[in-house]
């Protein structure tokens, strides 16, 4: 979500806000983007997520599941200027804060609306990546569940800010206070409740929220649309509940506590008011959540609560967003690589990262002479740099490529150099989008998602950049060619399928409607099994692929047929080879290519350093899926003379273009392993580049060192399975299975006896390593559950045993996480089997955790059932 502020006076400002409720099942993230539609004034009516009336679930095939495949943008102002919409500045209720001026001004929201299933984490991936807040959503039932922790981790990698909604409170077995606990300690932040869930005596009717922060309670009306809300003080809320307004003045003093130990303004508003907690003001307690929010890193989170179809809490919570969540120029210095160097966008702004490569810049242009610039020059002469997070295909308005501009303005029939693809292309049109309508604009400014329609070459995770009096093929100056954001990590697929076009005359629209679904969904990838000949689509799960088939289908109208789900093994070679030397030279287009280069390969050790950094400009290695690819160019005709193998290379072969095209050719022949077909891992692959005896003058072309490099590995490998054969490797996951009590015994059985798991833990140990994130528990504050203050859970049943509080009720349903390692193999088609052992309350969340070798009896019969003997 991004907002804008509209004011009179100074530039606007601005915010990202993401609402996203990580879950494998529903949580109420498109119920609450509905509400939110609805009272800024952008729709008239609610959608319902059944009926397949929402607004950003607009695909065919999310409509008839029910859920969100694809994030989707829209964009609003809160608070509305529509009237009777029942915003901060409605009649039928004041303001939440009234003392803080910031929200009665309209804001600008961009909204993302997320995928919750685990199969889809690369849609929330590539959100999180061009996001400076987040809304993340939990089930007041289910708690903190196991893929809330995985994204949460996630968004901590980005540094992004978070709040929390617990939703669905007006649900029998919610449970406001013990959600609290598990944010504490699950997610290893301090829960700074602002807001208590209010129970109508007797009949435990949600009816509402109490307002920890400016003291009141708001009530909405029963059965209505949400709009009407009634605000009362304090004193009125001790006539109708006196329990609750005691509680609230607990909640108020523990607040203003955790908020003291990170922010030392509000120890000073606290000595003024003369050490009363309930005599700070609204906007102070606003301000200092804010500035705790804002700090790197943040361990408190506000948290809100609600019940989205009930149409109970959505205002304050956007409220929320306008005042808690931070806009552009708040967030962190986006992550960027110049050349050799890294650091932020704003210290190349401010001319640091360049003038640590020298103060003058060179661009080389055919045919003239190299203009030298001065760094501030070059600066000054950057128009914009956006990152292309998404890529969607409409079949109305052609190729969408979703963009979030980091610096300057990207305006209408500008000249865009894509870094990555080192090309340049027009964008003739620019749009932003409300889900699936758009709007025509002349710019895409800083800190705002927009789309630019018309490019035929940008991909996800490429850098655009506009650049004044940039020459249509030269590009900008270096380094500034190179200059790259932070690049949005694509996890490995681990299951694959057939596609067959049903006829000759398929296969060509086919293979378009393909190409199309993976520049869209970088998370899928293509092969050909040369053997079969067959054409091989491999995804993140088996529901990723079953709706890649349906769009494939449906959506792009291919004339095509999907075989069974299958497991992507891996194989690894298990003796190294002495170099090989392949030199190539063949007809291309009627012109003649040659080049050459010396490869060999051996297992990779687990200990060996996987350190990826430039060494100087004559070596590089890289780490990737699994294999690490080391590339040395040498010259041994001029060894004695000292004279540097790059002042050898003919102009036409910059360094850069040569460690590329040698990497390529070598990850091009690890991907199809000598013996299974299967690709390699574990591999180590040493490539040297002979200036004198591998460059041939002008015969020697990128695509030639490529080809190169292919071969020699290949025949590098081949000699490797005749000393002795491959391995074959499977993908082991961690999984995080959620039961209830009841059904923790035969889950646990079944995983470790019937499916050869390896059980890790029980309830929240290693939760971070078995969910993927990068954090390790060193940089996480240990929480102690009894310092975290959580309002009572009213109709929970308490008893004392041995001193401690138990409640058998919630104990016997109380939700168990089990983490454990299972072969991939083992969980296809799982999720029924779950069901049926826990009575359709059990869900799991998986990830890849690594490769391993297959014991030797197993791999027969592996293959022996590839072969269908």
């Amino acid at each position: 979500m991004s907002q804008e502020v509209t004011e009179a006076s100074g530039p606007p400002n601005q915010e990202e806000v993401h609402i996203d409720a990580p879950n494998p099942t529903a949580r109420g993230k498109t119920t609450t983007t509905e509400r939110m539609l609805y009272y800024s004034g952008y729709t008239r009516r609610i959608g319902d997520v059944d009926d397949g009336s929402t607004v950003t679930d607009f695909l065919p095939a999310e409509r008839a599941r029910g859920i969100t495949i694809q994030s989707a943008a829209i964009t609003f102002s809160w608070p509305s200027n529509v009237p009777d919409s029942g915003g901060i500045n409605s009649d039928k209720h004041q303001s939440s804060v009234v003392e803080f001026k910031k929200s009665e001004i309209p804001h600008t929201i961009n909204l993302i609306d997320t995928p919750g299933h685990a199969d889809f984490t690369f849609e929330v991936l590539r959100s999180l990546r061009v996001l400076d807040g987040a809304v993340c959503i939990l089930d007041g039932v289910a708690g903190v569940e196991a893929q809330t922790e995985k994204v949460w981790y996630q968004a901590g990698n980005y540094q992004i800010p978070k709040i929390i909604y617990v939703n669905k409170l007006d649900r029998d077995g919610s449970a406001f206070g013990r959600t609290v606990k598990e944010i504490a300690t699950r997610l290893h932040a301090w829960p700074a409740v602002c807001q208590i869930p209010w129970y109508q005596s007797g009949d435990s009717r949600f009816i509402g929220v109490v307002d920890v922060v400016n003291l009141r309670a708001l009530r909405w009306a029963d059965d209505g649309d949400g709009k009407e809300i009634k605000s009362m003080h304090l004193g009125e809320l001790g006539e109708i509940d006196g329990q609750l307004e005691k509680e609230i003045r607990k909640a108020r003093t523990a607040l203003v506590e955790l908020l003291s130990e990170y922010d030392d303004l509000i120890v000073e508003k606290y000595l003024e008011c003369n050490e009363d907690h309930m005599a700070i003001s609204p906007s102070d307690v606003i301000n200092s959540l804010r500035r705790c929010l804002l700090v790197k890193p943040s361990f408190v989170v506000p948290v809100f609560a609600g019940a989205s179809f009930r149409n109970i809490g959505v205002q304050p919570l956007l409220d929320a967003v306008v005042k808690l969540l931070p806009n552009p120029n708040q967030c962190h210095d986006p992550e960027i690589s110049i050349g050799k160097a890294k650091g932020g966008l704003n210290e190349l702004l401010n001319g640091k990262l360049l003038y640590e490569q020298g103060d003058l810049l060179t661009t080389k242009r055919k045919g003239m002479t190299p203009i030298r610039k001065s760094t501030a020059a070059v600066i000054n002469d950057l128009e914009a740099c956006a990152l292309a997070f998404k890529v969607v295909n409409d079949f109305k308005r052609g190729v969408l490529i979703y963009v979030r501009v980091y610096y300057g303005s990207i305006n209408r029939n500008a000249l865009l150099f894509n870094t990555n693809l080192q090309i340049s292309e027009r964008a003739p049109r620019l749009l932003k989008m409300y889900a699936s309508d758009a709007v025509e604009v002349n710019s895409i400014t800083a800190g705002q998602i927009g789309v630019i329609t018309g490019l035929k070459h940008a991909r996800t995770g490429d850098t655009l950049l506009s650049y004044t009096s940039m020459n249509l093929k030269a590009g900008p100056p270096s380094p500034l060619n190179t200059l790259q954001l932070r690049p949005i990590d694509v996890p490995p697929p681990v299951f694959f399928a057939s596609i067959e076009p049903q006829s000759l005359s398929d296969e060509r629209p086919v293979a378009e409607a393909l190409a199309m679904l993976l520049r869209e969904d970088p998370s899928l990838q293509l092969s050909i099994d040369e053997d079969s000949g067959q054409t091989l689509l491999s995804g993140m799960g088996e529901l990723h692929l079953e709706i890649a088939k349906d769009r494939l289908i449906r959506d792009f109208k291919a004339k095509a047929t999907m075989g069974n789900i299958e497991i992507g093994y891996r194989e690894c070679i298990l003796s190294s080879t002495e170099p090989k030397e392949i030199i190539m030279q063949r007809d291309t287009a009627g012109r003649n290519v040659k080049a050459g280069c010396i490869s060999s390969v051996r297992p990779l050790e687990e200990e060996l350093d996987k350190d990826t950094s430039p060494i100087d400009e004559t070596s590089s290695r890289i780490f990737q899926d699994g294999n690490l690819i080391n590339i040395s160019i040498v010259n041994s005709a001029n060894a004695d003379e000292g004279v540097s193998p790059i002042n050898c290379l003919p102009p036409h072969l910059s360094v850069a273009l040569v460690h590329t095209a040698l990497r390529n050719g070598a990850f091009s022949a690890l991907a199809r392993g000598p013996q299974h077909s299967f690709a390699l891992h574990t591999t180590h692959v040493s490539i040297t580049l002979d200036v004198s005896k591998h460059i041939f003058e002008t015969d020697t072309t990128s695509a030639a060192l490529s080809t190169a490099a292919r071969l020699s590995t290949q025949s590098a490998l081949k000699a490797s399975t005749q000393k002795s054969s491959t391995a074959l490797m499977e993908p082991v996951m961690n999984v995080i299975i959620s039961v209830d009590e009841a059904s923790l015994g035969p889950v646990v059985h079944d995983i470790s006896s019937s499916r050869g798991g390896h059980i890790v833990s029980l309830d929240d140990e290693d939760v971070i390593s078995a969910t993927g994130g990068s954090a390790s528990r060193d940089d996480l504050p240990f929480i102690d559950p009894r310092r975290v203050y959580a309002p009572p859970d009213p109709f929970a049943s308490v008893s004392v045993v041995g001193g401690e509080e138990t409640n058998p009720a919630r104990d016997s349903n109380r939700q168990r996480s089990i983490t454990a390692r299972v072969p991939l193999k083992e969980m296809v088609g799982y999720l029924k089997h779950l069901r049926s052992l826990t009575g359709g309350r059990g869900t799991f969340v998986m990830s890849v955790d690594c490769f391993e070798k297959i014991g030797s009896q197993r791999e027969k019969s592996i293959l022996k059932a590839m072969r269908g003997a």
